[in-house]
């Protein structure tokens, strides 16, 4: 049976192959914000998951390092132009591309870096390309489609709590669930443990972007990487929003706030922030989140291969989940 790798020792190769990427061709205005989003680091855990999948089954993880890095360059692809369209001038406690460059710059850097994301994917094995670059377009698309549910919600006060779920599975859910599935796509793994580990990534997938929305509200800025509150300044249709907008005790409160064009950004943080503890909203998303914790676990349970191989998954699905007091 082929060595299991720690998810630590994962990381070090992904961060690895990460450093070698280079992009040194003309104009350098072009390829240098493409660089600078790949310097600043981030969790890799995307990238990470494809070559887990792989490691239940073999031992030569390199062998996926193309589909690593086109997911992981995708994935920063998409926060470059996030932060554009969310207007948000920090991204891992540094300055995003449109405020260190400008607008126009962050569009056309993330535009080349969605087709370099296609370029390393297209070096796996001809033998696993069509499924792999299939998937992989499939869930492209459904991220943009997540992005626009995203936006038009910024817009309507009457989003539903599985109008939210679904958004946050296209939006952050498909990525995971791809680099698990691809990972085990050119391992050989069969279909059905292939559809396991994907489902397996949707729940833990759906569970962390409930996780981030939480540390939004209630991080430490220094770890997030982030500022606190920016989706409530946003007026982000979150899981705590949407539920406190249900809630006809508060309801007008909230709506006072979302409607107010001057106002201390402080106050309405701290504002919002008491309305979701009135409500006990914080542990109700947490309820959430140990629920699609425990969805995962049973999908991974249903994996063909000993246990024991899987005890990086389960770590992972619990430190992703579990990142708040």
């Amino acid at each position: 049976m082929a060595s299991l790798y720690t998810f630590d020792e994962i990381l070090s190769i992904v961060n690895t192959e990460i450093k070698k990427i280079e992009y040194s061709s003309a104009p350098k205005s072009l390829f240098e914000p493409i660089s600078y989003i790949l310097s600043l680091g981030g969790k890799r855990v995307r990238p990470a998951l494809a070559l887990m999948s792989y490691n239940l089954y073999k031992e030569d993880v390199e062998r996926v390092i193309p589909i690593a890095l086109g997911i992981e360059i995708f994935h920063n692809f998409t926060l470059l132009h996030d932060d554009l369209m969310d207007r948000a001038d920090i991204r891992r406690g540094n300055p995003t591309v449109h405020i260190k460059w400008n607008d126009n710059t962050a569009v056309l850097s993330g535009d080349a870096m969605l087709i370099e994301a296609y370029k390393e994917i297209a070096k796996i094995d001809s033998q696993y390309l069509k499924p792999v670059l299939d998937l992989f377009s499939t869930t492209a698309t459904e991220i943009c489609c997540g992005q626009q549910y995203d936006m038009e919600f910024e817009q309507r006060m009457d989003v539903t709590i599985a109008e939210y779920l679904e958004m946050i599975r296209l939006k952050t859910a498909v990525l995971l669930a791809c680099s698990l599935k691809e990972g085990a796509i050119v391992a050989g793994a069969s279909a059905e443990d292939a559809e396991n580990l994907y489902n397996y990534g949707i729940h833990v997938g759906l569970g962390f972007q409930l996780m981030d929305d939480l540390l939004d509200v209630y991080g430490d800025s220094s770890n997030f990487g982030k500022k606190i509150g920016g989706d409530i300044l946003c007026n982000k249709k979150t899981f705590l929003f949407i539920n406190a907008l249900l809630s006809e005790e508060v309801k007008d409160d909230l709506i006072s706030w979302v409607n107010k064009e001057n106002y201390d950004v402080a106050e309405k943080i701290k504002a919002v922030t008491a309305i979701y503890n009135k409500l006990n909203l914080k542990q109700k998303s947490e309820d959430l989140i140990n629920d699609y914790y425990k969805q995962a676990v049973t999908c991974l349970d249903k994996v063909s291969i000993d246990a024991s191989r899987k005890k990086e998954l389960y770590k992972l699905a619990e430190s992703l989940m579990t990142r708040i007091s």
